[in-house]
C-alpha cells in the first residue's frame, strides 16, 4: 500500500512511500531523506497530525492503524548536534570557569594581593566542583548510552549559558575575599553528604548503562542491583536526579552561599519536570511497573 509523507509546515507532499504492515517510522525516515537530502534522519519528527505527538522510530504501519492513502507529517527539527558533544561542552565549561574564578582573577575582584587568603572551605568547594564536572565528562565519554544520536543545536547554546553562567555566579561568591565560612562541623558533614550523593549518582548511571546493550535503544524497567546505593530505585523512578539534587543541596549547605542554593533550586525544578515525564512514560510503557515508586522524592513526588 502507499502512504503520503507531508511537510508539517505547509502540508506539501514530500514523497509517497510503498510500505508493508511491518514498515517502521525509522524506515520511513530513510525514505524521506532519499527524497529530500536536507532532511537527514535525525532532523525528522513524524506525527499523525500536524500538532500531534511525535511517533517512535519503532512504531509500525500496522501499530499506527495506517491504511492505503493515509498521511503522515514530518517536522524539520532544524540543525542537529550530537548529545555527547553538547554534554562535553556544557560540562567542560563549568570546570574551566570555576577554577579560573577560584584563582581570583583581576577581572572579577581587582587587586587581591592584600586580601585574605582563600579559606579552607573555598578550597574544598573547588575540589567538589572539579570532582562533579570531571565525573560528568568521564561519564559522557565512557558510561552514557544515548537513545537518540542528536539534539537540536540551539540546546547547545541554551545549556551552556545555564551551566556556565550559574557557575560564574556561584564561584564569584564562594571565592570572594569577603566570603565567610560556616562552622567546621557544618562544612565536613555537608562534604560527606556531597560525596555520598556523587557516588550514588554514579552508581545509578552505571546501573542504567547496563540496562541498554551497546548500539540499541532498548528500554527496560530500571531495578536496583547488588550496589546498596541503587536501592533508591525501590522508591523513585529517577534516583540519579534525587542524588544530583542531594549533592548540590549539600554543596549549598557546605558553602552557605545563596547563589549555590539558587542553582540547586533551579536544578531541582528542571529535574523534577524531567522525572515526572519519565515516570509517566514508564507507567504507560510497562504494565508491571512498580506502583509504590514516586518520580523523584520518595513517598512524596
Amino acid at each position: 500500500m502507499e502512504i503520503e509523507i507531508l511537510d508539517a509546515r505547509n502540508s506539501k507532499v514530500i514523497t509517497k512511500c510503498n510500505v508493508q504492515s511491518s514498515t517502521t517510522i525509522k524506515d520511513l525516515k530513510s525514505s524521506v531523506y532519499a527524497a529530500n537530502k536536507k532532511l537527514n534522519v535525525h532532523r525528522q519528527s513524524f506525527k499523525l497530525e500536524v500538532k500531534g505527538k511525535t511517533l517512535k522510530d519503532s512504531d509500525t504501519i500496522e501499530s499506527l492503524n495506517l491504511r492505503n492513502g493515509s498521511k503522515l507529517y514530518v517536522k524539520d527539527l532544524g540543525p542537529q548536534i550530537g548529545w555527547s558533544t553538547v554534554f562535553l561542552c556544557e560540562y567542560a565549561g563549568p570546570l574551566v570557569v570555576y577554577l579560573w574564578v577560584y584563582t581570583r582573577p583581576w577581572l572579577f575582584y581587582g587587586d587581591t594581593s592584600s586580601s585574605a587568603e582563600i579559606s579552607q572551605t573555598a578550597h574544598i568547594a573547588a575540589a567538589c566542583y572539579t570532582l562533579h564536572y570531571a565525573k560528568r565528562l568521564l561519564e559522557t565519554i565512557f558510561v552514557h548510552r544515548f537513545s537518540h544520536a542528536t539534539m537540536p543545536m540551539r540546546n547547545l547554546f541554551k545549556n551552556c549559558i545555564y551551566y556556565w553562567g550559574f557557575t560564574a555566579y556561584v564561584a564569584y561568591h564562594v571565592n570572594h575575599p569577603l566570603f565567610t565560612s560556616p562552622s567546621t562541623a557544618q562544612v565536613y558533614a555537608s562534604l560527606a553528604a556531597f560525596l555520598l550523593c556523587e557516588l550514588g549518582n554514579f552508581s545509578i548511571h552505571i546501573n542504567l548503562r547496563n540496562l541498554r546493550p551497546p548500539g540499541t535503544s532498548v528500554r527496560k524497567i530500571p531495578m536496583s542491583d547488588s550496589n546498596p546505593l541503587t536501592a533508591l530505585f525501590n522508591f523513585v523512578s529517577c534516583p540519579n536526579y534525587t542524588y544530583e539534587f542531594g549533592a548540590w543541596l549539600s554543596f549549598s549547605i557546605m558553602t552557605q552561599c545563596l547563589p549555590a542554593f539558587l542553582f540547586a533550586a533551579a536544578g531541582m525544578y528542571q529535574m523534577t519536570m524531567w522525572a515526572i515525564g519519565k515516570h509517566k512514560n514508564y507507567k504507560k510503557e510497562f504494565k508491571e511497573y512498580p506502583k509504590q515508586r514516586k518520580a523523584i522524592i520518595p513517598f512524596l513526588l
